[in-house]
């Protein structure tokens, strides 16, 4: 039987993937590539073929915010020695936690309406882009909510007990 030591630490490695993945992405859109852009659809893709300074340095802010979530997933787990020890105390962790509820949640609710578009429960509007709406449904939300999910996981079993 697997240690929640090990589960923890290997969610927790999950969460580091997902959201350096995520912010890798977003730094190439920053960049000026344009691979996937077409599957986020309306005005996301719009603002990222603009290429405008107030576009570029957004996506340059959301990959940073991005990549220290998913970096801060394995510091506040494993602990590591060689960092001091305000990098995962009491404030780091409640931001961790505030960053799992809200990946979760985003995630969470947008797979659950995106999957419901897809089997015809809700009805997307007329202008709305399928091919988008199919990628959100099945990759880019479920990726947050993975995400969250992973690094809730990682936060629940390495809390403290009183």
């Amino acid at each position: 039987m697997m240690s929640g030591r090990f589960v923890a630490r290997a969610a927790a490695v999950v969460a580091f993937v997902l959201g350096v993945g995520s912010a890798a992405i977003s730094a190439w859109w920053a960049v000026g590539g344009t691979a996937l852009l077409d599957t986020v659809g309306g005005e996301i893709e719009r603002w990222g073929r603009q290429r405008s300074p107030e576009v570029v340095g957004a996506l340059w802010l959301i990959a940073v915010l991005k990549a220290g979530v998913g970096a801060a997933a394995p510091v506040l787990v494993w602990r590591p020695a060689h960092l001091p020890a305000w990098t995962f105390g009491m404030v780091p962790r409640a931001l961790g936690w505030i960053a799992t509820i809200v990946l979760t949640i985003y995630g969470g609710v947008l797979t659950a309406v995106g999957l419901l578009v897809q089997v015809g429960i809700i009805t997307a509007s007329a202008d709305s882009d399928p091919r988008a709406l199919a990628w959100h449904a099945y990759l880019w939300d479920p990726w947050f909510l993975c995400w969250g999910a992973a690094f809730g996981v990682g936060l629940w079993l390495t809390r403290h007990r009183s």
